[in-house]
């Protein structure tokens, strides 16, 4: 369960963002998610022309993609990481599939009556950047998009977790493996960001896609999927988190090093989204 809660918070926010005004989805349809873990490959966002399927999502994630902000950045009570909605909502005339952060910023006002504001916080923060040495990875070939249904998936298991993360990009992270296919920095870091300790920033100005690969220490794999559940606000055991006692995630720092990329900790300013009201329940359908 812990692996497929981590897939979940790994895939739910890396859905396509825009921004759009006052728009509002024509029809939404909010019921509580069942009890029980989701059919392999049903848990996510599922987007086409006219609709969009959010399941098994937490109110935290849906938070998340409605502000565009990484979840471990939102302030708010700890209920909102175990009630979780299965949404569906058609879009109005004229919006797009990339518009939905709005639509969704304004289904969790309407229905759930949510109040939040940003803040700005002096933070300990790790800095991506090309190393010193050279970038050691070359971009990937360009791909024109496609018109058609968009999916943000994950599943997980006893074997690790798996997300697709839609227009061609995917996340393997396995015992001995860390592999995103695809992705921009953007992704890249709101990805690593929930197995290590402090949210990472990009200042590595690389435009377009990468594949980003490397070799997960055994030792690593534990205490990174507990950082992963723990940055997603899950409530973790006592001896789940004595794992984080000394880990310092270093496949993370050695792996991006050998594809010259650097992490470094430094100190610098984060929004955060504080919560200051939102309702357990939405207004009926």
């Amino acid at each position: 369960m812990l692996r497929l809660t981590c897939a979940l918070a790994l895939a739910a926010p890396l859905v396509p963002a825009a921004h759009a005004q006052d728009l509002k989805f024509e029809v939404a349809s909010i019921r509580p998610t069942p009890d029980g873990p989701p059919a392999p490959g049903q848990a996510g966002v599922h987007i086409s022309q006219q609709q969009v399927r959010f399941s098994y999502l937490s109110l935290r994630d849906y938070i998340g993609i409605a502000y565009e902000v990484p979840i471990q950045l939102i302030s708010a009570p700890e209920w909102i990481n175990s009630a979780r909605f299965d949404v569906s909502a058609t879009f109005p005339a004229g919006a797009t599939p990339e518009n939905f952060p709005e639509l969704v910023r304004s289904m969790l006002r309407d229905r759930f009556h949510l109040q939040a504001r940003r803040e700005s916080r002096d933070s300990p923060i790790y800095v991506l950047e090309v190393a010193k040495t050279g970038l050691k990875i070359t971009r990937e070939p360009e791909e024109a998009l496609k018109d058609g249904p968009i999916s943000v998936t994950s599943s997980g298991d006893a074997n690790g977790v798996a997300a697709d993360l839609g227009l061609g990009a995917s996340l393997i992270v396995n015992s001995t493996r860390f592999e995103a296919r695809k992705v921009t920095m953007a992704i890249l870091v709101a990805t690593l960001g929930r197995f290590v300790d402090r949210t990472i920033v990009d200042q590595t100005k690389l435009e377009g896609r990468y594949t980003i690969g490397f070799t997960i220490r055994s030792e690593d794999y534990g205490p990174m999927m507990v950082r992963a559940a723990v940055n997603a606000g899950i409530p973790m055991p006592p001896q789940a988190l004595a794992q984080l006692d000394g880990a310092s995630a270093g496949s993370v720092f050695d792996g991006l090093k050998l594809l010259g990329l650097t992490l470094e900790p430094r100190r610098g300013p984060l929004n955060f989204l504080v919560v200051d009201s939102i309702d357990k329940a939405p207004t009926e359908n």
